[in-house]
């Protein structure tokens, strides 16, 4: 009698979007109910809320246009950062984002983006690190110099999940250096960041995106 009940018990659990919670001395950058500490840097000036919404299971979605970041308050140095975001399950294969790391300024890259790190998110190469806008680390790049998109190469195959799974991100930055896993999986370390600290954003390229649980957490 009381197996059939625990069986949908279990799939409630299964199917149901939980919130994590935040663990103990962390900051959570996202309340998981409103856009409460965020702002939208786009080159048309266009409202977070024509952009983002967020869902009652705690869900940010993200439109994608226009091309641009989202930004969340306060600046930080020598943290931990976690994030999970996921694509929709017809994604396009093009789809690109990616976690903005010590902004220490405003657009000067093509009047789009500002001097930063960013951990990639693009479709099947999560973990790649790019330094923007003049941001500079120790470790040569994997592409040539003068590229227009410099890039340090995710070290590991890729370790994304399939599309409509949530994925997570953990950067963690200290004394310079910043290493970063993508599901678990260790994919970059650089060190001599230079700048070593700032605010964290999440880029806007053209495909939308969900994201939830992120924290901030000092070390």
């Amino acid at each position: 009698m009381h197996r059939p009940l625990g069986l949908l018990a279990l799939a409630i659990l299964a199917f149901s979007p939980l919130r994590a919670e935040v663990p103990a001395g962390a900051t959570a950058l996202f309340n998981g109910t409103d856009l409460t500490g965020w702002s939208l840097v786009t080159q048309e000036g266009t409202d977070i809320a024509q952009v983002c919404h967020v869902t009652p299971d705690g869900t940010m979605t993200v439109a994608g246009k226009p091309i641009g970041y989202l930004l969340a308050a306060g600046t930080y140095t020598n943290y931990k950062l976690h994030a999970e975001w996921r694509w929709p399950t017809n994604a396009d294969r093009r789809s690109n984002s990616g976690f903005l790391i010590h902004i220490a300024s405003g657009p000067i890259d093509r009047k789009t983006w500002p001097l930063c790190f960013q951990v990639q998110t693009k479709l099947n190469r999560g973990g790649d690190l790019l330094p923007m806008g003049g941001a500079t680390f120790a470790e040569p790049l994997s592409t040539k110099p003068g590229a227009p998109t410099p890039q340090l190469n995710r070290q590991q195959p890729s370790s994304e999940k399939p599309l409509g799974e949530w994925n997570t991100c953990d950067v963690v930055c200290r004394d310079g250096a910043l290493e970063c896993s993508i599901n678990g999986v260790p994919q970059n370390k650089v060190t001599g960041c230079k700048p070593g600290a700032g605010q964290i954003g999440v880029q806007l390229e053209g495909f939308p995106y969900e994201l939830r649980n992120v924290w901030i957490s000092p070390l």
